[in-house]
């Protein structure tokens, strides 16, 4: 990452950035202090728990407000947390498992886990459908091919990272396990039509908005009959006109990192940040190239100038979206009670969460078991994982740091 020159507060403000390191660079903590919206750690930047608490508490202290500072830890697979976090079963399993109950109390313990560490923003759940028997994105990592329980699934999963007071993120809006593309390398295309979204990959996505969902992360996929120019990460008509018009999405959108293959192969990195922006997003992610950080944040400086974005849009992104989310209390604190205890947006998300129930239908309700007889629901995992074979184990650390 090359020298940052000084920027508007509001444009760091658009962008989550990763690096290289278990320590801040000077650049990244210039650009915290310049207001940047947060940091995305991945297993490059800590060896061990302690340390990974010392670089978050680092994060905060240089940003000198609440950043938001994010983590992928789906549960299980490649883009879980490894050993010392709790090694739980993938989505997969889970959704064959069919539990929201169980999905609910395992996400509140991953919850657990990430304040414990000072993390509080999950980029999980995902809710691609597993649609394509030989997708390289969502074969382990999906709930499942079924709309209805993914997205029953994907709620509850949402729901006990709220109880724990960490932000999830669902992804890959508008969904891609039709797809046979990973965009991490290449740009994956959709041939379906509108009505195939709706009745599909978007019911997922539609229960997590009625749920309260904060944040949604873009996919890096194009729709060419729905808008043939541009994938959805950079289109108008799917961030705007779709996700936030006609399905009500209120919160955060994140664009995926610009730095991934069906992006950066097709535009430049500046160019991808302009139209992400304009498309509809609130931040833009650029987690592993460290050289596409300066133009990219000059770019929108330009565009921001320039005009090139429309000031009420800019403001409701900047100033409120992104503002209202990233307000958290200390993470590892123990939550105060009161008006500090919704810094995070948590009882607003369980207000919309309860509001919804009424006008939502729930396809797969959960019976629970009479309470006599009720095993533990992790001991139910650790069978399901025996049965299958599965290297994953589920016993339930409630993931103190040390």
């Amino acid at each position: 990452m090359g020298k940052t020159s000084q920027l508007d507060s509001s444009v760091a403000a658009r962008f989550l950035l990763g690096f290289e390191g278990n320590s801040l660079t000077g650049e990244m903590g210039a650009l915290l202090e310049q207001g940047l919206a947060g940091v995305a750690i991945f297993p490059r930047n800590f060896s061990s728990l302690e340390g990974l608490r010392s670089f978050t508490a680092e994060i905060r202290r240089a940003a000198g407000q609440p950043v938001l500072v994010g983590m992928d830890a789906e549960p299980g697979g490649p883009f879980s947390l490894s050993e010392p976090f709790t090694q739980w079963p993938a989505a997969a399993d889970l959704g064959a498992l069919d539990d929201a109950a169980l999905v609910e109390q395992l996400a509140q313990a991953i919850g657990t886990e990430l304040r414990a560490v000072g993390v509080n923003l999950n980029f999980a759940p995902m809710l691609d459908l597993h649609v394509h028997p030989g997708s390289p994105v969502t074969s382990e990592r999906s709930f499942g091919s079924r709309p209805h329980q993914v997205a029953q699934l994907g709620s509850a999963f949402l729901g006990g990272l709220s109880k724990q007071g960490v932000l999830a993120c669902a992804k890959h809006f508008p969904g891609h396990g039709d797809a046979q593309v990973d965009p991490h390398e290449e740009l994956p295309v959709f041939q379906g039509a509108a009505a195939r979204l709706d009745g599909m990959e978007l019911v997922p996505f539609a229960a997590a908005v009625a749920a309260g969902v904060p944040a949604i992360m873009t996919a890096h996929i194009l729709l060419p009959q729905i808008d043939p120019r541009w994938p959805a990460t950079l289109s108008r008509k799917m961030l705007t006109e779709m996700l936030r018009e006609r399905m009500g999405f209120r919160g955060v959108i994140l664009a995926d990192d610009l730095g991934m293959g069906a992006i950066r192969k097709r535009y430049g990195i500046g160019e991808a940040a302009i139209a992400s922006i304009k498309a509809g997003s609130d931040i833009i992610m650029i987690c592993h190239d460290a050289s596409a950080v300066e133009p990219a944040l000059q770019a929108v400086k330009g565009a921001r100038a320039a005009g090139l974005f429309a000031e009420s849009e800019w403001q409701a992104s900047g100033g409120e979206r992104v503002a209202s989310e990233r307000g958290t209390h200390p993470m590892g604190a123990r939550r105060r009670r009161g008006n500090h205890e919704d810094e995070f947006g948590v009882a607003r998300c369980r207000r919309m969460r309860r509001a919804s129930r009424p006008r939502c239908r729930n396809p797969l309700p959960h019976r629970p078991r009479p309470r006599q007889v009720a095993p533990s629901p992790f001991l139910q995992i650790r069978r399901f994982s025996a049965d299958r074979g599965l290297k994953n184990r589920a016993t339930w650390n409630h993931g103190r740091a040390g």
